[in-house]
């Protein structure tokens, strides 16, 4: 089991997505999958969950999720936009509603001149997408646990704004 929160957050997604009628799709870098184990958790998950992609390089940030590569090379792969694309992909590729894109810096070393700790977690709808930045303290299990907890409870909210019939603001 991986070791992230009381799984709440996972729960409490997965039922706001089926409640919706919307399906879900990740595209995960940092958290390697883990987004998806623990919606995966979910019992009932598979109405809602359509599928993820891990794009821990580079190049499948671009083939697979179609990332623009001029945007790689000027930014880098810890991002906003990056993860604003990767979510993009993610939906696009799963023919899912909504997409949940994670990636930043785990450590234990900086990368790409971005700190330990700086996570983009992005979730793209039909309506624009929400890109939140988040710092996390502690060590690279800690920092990707953190990421996990956060790219759910985002995923959670943008929902139920969406639900509210707040617009989702393009970033």
């Amino acid at each position: 089991m991986i070791p992230v929160g009381d799984g709440k957050a996972a729960h409490n997604a997965v039922d706001l997505a089926r409640r919706l009628g919307v399906t879900l799709a990740t595209a995960e870098s940092l958290t390697a999958g883990m987004v998806s184990a623990l919606l995966a958790t979910v019992p009932g998950v598979s109405t809602v969950l359509r599928g993820g992609i891990v794009s821990y390089h580079r190049d499948l940030k671009e083939t697979l999720l179609g990332v623009d590569p001029d945007l790689l090379d000027r930014v880098g792969a810890v991002d906003p936009q990056v993860a604003k694309q990767m979510a993009e992909g993610a939906r696009r590729i799963c023919e899912a509603d909504v997409g949940i894109a994670t990636t930043g810096v785990a450590g234990p070393e900086p990368h790409e001149g971005k700190s330990v700790g700086t996570v983009f977690i992005a979730v793209a709808m039909p309506d624009g997408a929400v890109v939140c930045e988040f710092t996390f303290a502690g060590d690279r299990s800690q920092i990707r646990n953190a990421s996990c907890e956060a790219a759910l409870n985002t995923l959670y909210e943008t929902l139920t704004a969406s639900a509210a019939g707040t617009n989702v603001v393009p970033q």
